[in-house]
C-alpha cells in the first residue's frame, strides 16, 4: 500500500484550522497546492479539486466522512475496490491553544501497485499543503 502524509503543530485553536479546511472557496487563497476546489466540503458531496501535482486533472472527491472539528475524510477510487486513495485529516487540539494536524493519503486495492507507480511523488505537495494552513491558521 502507498501513502503519504504529514503533520503539523498549529498555534491556533481547532476551530480556526478545521475553518479553513471547510471552506473550498478559500483553499486557493491559502494553499499552494491546489489551483481549484469546487463544491461544498459537507458530508455526502463531491467536490472537484485540480493540484498543482496533475493540473490537467480535475479530481472527484467525496467527502465521505466529518466530525467536526476533529477529522474529515475524502475518497475516490474504482468500482470494485480495485483502486481507492482515502485521504485523512486530522484536528487533535493540545491543552494550550495550538493544534496538531495531520493528513494522509492511502492508496489500496487489487491494481494499486500498478496505479501507484504512476501517481507523481505528493510529498512537496503534501509539505505545501501543511504549511499554508499552519501559516494561515495562525495569521488569525
Amino acid at each position: 500500500m502507498a501513502s503519504y502524509s504529514v503533520t503539523r503543530d498549529i498555534d491556533a485553536p481547532a476551530d480556526r484550522v478545521w475553518a479553513l479546511l471547510t471552506d473550498a472557496s478559500g483553499y486557493t487563497t491559502w494553499n499552494p497546492a491546489i489551483v481549484s476546489l469546487d463544491g461544498s466540503i459537507a458530508e455526502g458531496n463531491t467536490i472537484a479539486l485540480v493540484s498543482t501535482v496533475n493540473p490537467k486533472r480535475t479530481f472527484k472527491l467525496k467527502v465521505s466522512d466529518m466530525k467536526a472539528p476533529e477529522s474529515m475524510v475524502w475518497s475516490d477510487g474504482m468500482p470494485l475496490g480495485l483502486f481507492k486513495g482515502v485521504r485523512t485529516f486530522t484536528l487533535e487540539e493540545g491543552d494550550g491553544r495550538g493544534t496538531t494536524f495531520t493528513m494522509e493519503e492511502v492508496y489500496s486495492g487489487l491494481l494499486e501497485p500498478l496505479i501507484s507507480k504512476s501517481i507523481p511523488d505528493m510529498t512537496q505537495s503534501f509539505e505545501d499543503f501543511a504549511d499554508g494552513l499552519k501559516q494561515t491558521a495562525e495569521s488569525g
